[in-house]
């Protein structure tokens, strides 16, 4: 003999398939079904014991409505529960008031927070007349509790399930979002590390290479330097560049970033290109987030770059100020005081440079400014501010 348990799986298994079965058909061949069976059960036993026409036609009413519940189930409600009502008090009702049960459940598990109470006390309302008026006994009282009870506990119990999948659906919408961001994001930084890298070591490459052949007849040993220089610009580029795109490998550990302690170095190579750079730095320096250091290594390089590609500059100062709740990294140089727009003309690397610049900054929380030179004496000049918050708490 099967144990209880062995039953009571067994009984959950077949409940579980005809459950799944039923959401799997239609809504309209479900409530055509339902509403069948409810007024076989209502009217069926009337037409056996051959009631008056009109106790039938309360218990066609009383259940054919049940096929509009989900279009109409509060105007259904109101027809539905007058007809079962007036068959009480006639004791003429069927076993059980299914009309109303499949009303109170299709209203409980999908109408809003007002027709659920209103439902509640017409409901409420109605099953005291139906046991009032026909003085039926106490144990009818608990019995169409019950039953109205158990309906409002399945409509609720559905509702609650249909809420948490919904919840849970919007909840995987949102997480695929930010996923989708968050690649979205790590390429717009992998390509401007990838701008920055190239754009600058290529930009310094070329005037290297330039100046070098130059100084091969005039001053060899110079020109020696300069050509060393080039292959040692071109081996930083390729590590650089190796470890910026080592996320499109699925590394897991994140690529390293040159930071603040790195401008010095990089102000050291961009001077081999014949420029004059001097490196300042004001204030005392504070330790910064690697976002906020990032972003200004990469402004002074593109700043570097874009003066060694267009500006026909000699002399270039790079400075950082340090204040209590932000860093100011300014690059000004002595070319032509032309206003580089950013964007300006298509395939501008120039423009681009300058758009990359502001998204780096503005995506730090921090503002930047260029154009032409804010000394009071100058009269050539260009020059790139950028202006970082430093973060509370570093």
């Amino acid at each position: 003999m099967s144990s209880p348990s062995v039953f009571a799986r067994t009984a959950d298994t077949a409940v579980s398939r005809v459950s799944k079965r039923l959401r799997a058909l239609p809504s309209s061949a479900v409530d055509t079904v339902l509403t069948v069976a409810v007024t076989v059960a209502s009217a069926g036993p009337a037409i056996v014991a051959r009631a008056p026409w009109w106790v039938i036609g309360c218990c066609v009413l009383a259940s054919t409505p049940v096929l509009w519940r989900r279009r109409a189930p509060i105007l259904v409600l109101l027809v539905v529960g007058p007809a079962i009502t007036v068959l009480a008090c006639l004791h003429a009702m069927p076993a059980l008031p299914y009309g109303t049960i499949v009303c109170v459940y299709t209203i409980t598990a999908y109408s809003p927070p007002r027709p659920r109470r209103f439902a509640l006390v017409t409901v409420t309302i109605g099953i005291l007349i139906s046991l009032i008026i026909p003085n039926e006994s106490p144990d009818s009282y608990g019995y169409a509790a019950m039953s109205f009870v158990t309906a409002w506990a399945l409509g609720t119990g559905v509702r609650a399930r249909r809420l948490q999948i919904e919840m849970l659906e919007e909840r995987a919408r949102r997480l695929e979002e930010e996923r989708v961001a968050a690649v979205d994001r790590e390429r717009l930084r992998i390509a401007r590390d990838v701008h920055d890298i190239v754009g600058h070591s290529v930009g310094l490459m070329i005037v290297q290479a330039e100046t070098g052949a130059l100084l091969t007849r005039t001053d060899p040993d110079r020109a020696d330097a300069t050509f060393a220089g080039i292959a040692d610009t071109g081996r930083e580029a390729v590590h650089q560049l190796r470890r910026s795109l080592g996320a499109l490998r699925g590394t897991d550990d994140p690529p390293h970033q040159p930071g603040i302690e790195a401008i010095p170095d990089l102000v050291a190579i961009s001077r081999r290109s014949g420029l004059v750079v001097s490196f300042d730095e004001f204030g005392e320096r504070r330790v910064v987030s690697g976002d906020i250091g990032v972003t200004a290594y990469r402004v002074v390089q593109e700043a570097l770059t874009n003066t060694m590609k267009h500006a026909g500059a000699a002399d270039v100062r790079v400075s950082l100020r340090w204040f209590e709740d932000r860093l100011t990294v300014r690059v000004s140089d002595d070319g032509p005081a032309v206003v580089r727009e950013v964007g300006g003309g298509r395939g501008s690397a120039l423009g681009h440079g300058l758009i990359g610049m502001r998204e780096r900054v503005t995506g730090a929380g921090g503002r930047l400014h260029y154009g032409r030179s804010s000394s009071a004496r100058a009269v050539r000049g260009f020059e790139v501010t950028a202006e970082l918050p430093i973060a509370q708490g570093y």
